[in-house]
């Protein structure tokens, strides 16, 4: 009896440690705004077909842990997109969340009378299958809305 109280007691330790870890390895919004504003420069320097192509790339620079770059023309259609790439090519200005907003004519918004900003929205997350709130950070740089977003704690 004394083994399976051990053993009990050393899983639930593991759990709250792995637990821990995982919510510390989760993005923050200084992380998001930091990879938005380096595709940025990276348009800049590079052009923007390497940018589409190099923002659609798992391995091109700009995902990170559970963070990536969704780029979007200002009509609102995919023109790249770090996580799903059967979105390249669509237009999203229709998606809504659970509470029917329409976050991406937001984001329209936002980038054709700011040039920058954040938008929150609720949506799955994929690491969980759980709801969670969503932040995206966008900037408009020329014809294009460079977006990436965490999910908050």
């Amino acid at each position: 009896m004394t083994q399976l109280i051990k053993n009990a007691f050393l899983c639930l330790f593991f759990f709250a440690l792995s637990g821990s870890a995982l919510a510390d390895q989760q993005s923050t919004a200084e992380e998001v705004s930091t990879l938005v504003k380096k595709a940025v420069v990276y348009l800049n320097k590079s052009g923007r077909d390497k940018m589409l192509v190099a923002a659609s790339d798992p391995k091109g620079g700009f995902v990170e842990r559970d963070i990536y770059l969704s780029v979007y023309d200002l009509n609102g259609k995919v023109l790249a997109h770090g996580s799903n790439p059967k979105l390249i090519g669509v237009n999203v200005t229709d998606l809504r969340d659970v509470n029917n907003k329409y976050f991406i004519k937001e984001i329209l918004s936002i980038a054709g009378t700011a040039n920058r900003g954040w938008v929150d929205y609720k949506w799955v997350d994929p690491a969980t299958g759980t709801l969670r709130d969503k932040t995206v950070y966008l900037e408009k740089a020329g014809d294009l809305i460079i977006a990436a977003g965490y999910y908050k704690k």
